[in-house]
């Protein structure tokens, strides 16, 4: 795959936006370990193998287990994940599919039962950020350089 253009050297001020964005998302009241689930999960529905190749290494250095990242892809079936994380992933993937699930009411009472109005609010932030990161880097075929 060829690389389109190089966005934070074609949008500066915009790759900033997106730089500051994320680094609130990082600040927010999520445990770092559940945000890089779902910014896996995401970008794996979204096809991004940038960035899943970027949050899997990140998720690694992070301590995240092999075994667990390799089950993200598959987590209602995998027994690794807490009740909590499952809640946050299925939230996730109500988000990024959101054109064809709407967001049910069924996954946002699961969401409920796991996460105070605060921690909601910043999983939807979160989870929209790297639906973000995905459709930019999609679009202008970012590559991962080993």
């Amino acid at each position: 795959m060829q690389s389109r253009l190089d966005f934070y050297k074609a949008s500066p001020d915009a790759a900033k936006a997106m730089i500051a964005m994320q680094a609130a998302v990082n600040k927010l009241s999520l445990k770092s370990s559940l945000l890089e689930l779902v910014k896996l999960r995401a970008s794996q529905l979204n096809g991004c193998a940038y960035c899943v190749d970027v949050y899997s290494t990140d998720a690694r250095r992070q301590g995240e287990r092999d075994r667990r990242l390799h089950a993200v892809a598959v987590w209602r079936e995998s027994p690794f994940f807490t009740e909590e994380e499952r809640a946050a992933l299925a939230w996730t993937e109500a988000l990024t599919r959101i054109s064809d699930t709407g967001a049910p009411d069924s996954d946002y009472e699961r969401l409920s039962r796991h996460f105070d109005e605060r921690q909601r609010a910043d999983l939807t932030v979160a989870i929209n950020t790297v639906n973000a990161w995905n459709r930019l880097e999609m679009a202008f075929r970012s590559v991962s350089v080993m």
